[in-house]
């Protein structure tokens, strides 16, 4: 089952998210922390707890503010949205788009593969949702 993040990540494939059913053991989370330092997500591998995620919320950092916005207009995604896609995140499907060269060079196929569905899909999923 997907779970679609208001940006239109997919949660359900994330390295990240430990949400249940979707636990990750310590040695997944640490090969995630590995990851985003090879693809250039993060300049150094970050603790097991820093890399796991149980979710968006508003609080959480995010580069495009995507949560904040969605909680401030009472919705659950932006493809609830009426200014759908608003500069903003046509922004975030950008610079998200801008990663996949790198990630199809220093990743396996599989890791690949799961990095496409979480998060390289972000509109086809939002727009799955209209």
């Amino acid at each position: 089952m997907k779970i679609i993040a208001a940006c239109g990540n997919d949660c359900s494939v994330c390295p990240r998210y430990v949400k249940h059913p979707y636990e990750k053991t310590a040695s997944q989370l640490r090969h995630t922390a590995e990851l985003w330092m090879k693809i250039g997500y993060r300049d150094n591998v970050v603790s097991n707890e820093e890399i796991s995620c149980t979710g968006c919320k508003a609080e959480n950092w995010c580069r495009y503010k995507v949560v904040e916005c969605c909680s401030g207009k009472g919705i659950a995604t932006c493809a609830e949205c009426e200014d759908y896609p608003c500069r903003n995140m046509k922004e975030c499907f950008d610079v998200t788009a801008s990663f996949e060269p790198k990630c199809r060079q220093v990743c396996t196929e599989d890791e690949y593969y799961m990095l496409k569905k979480a998060f390289f899909e972000k509109e086809k999923n939002l727009n799955g949702l209209r």
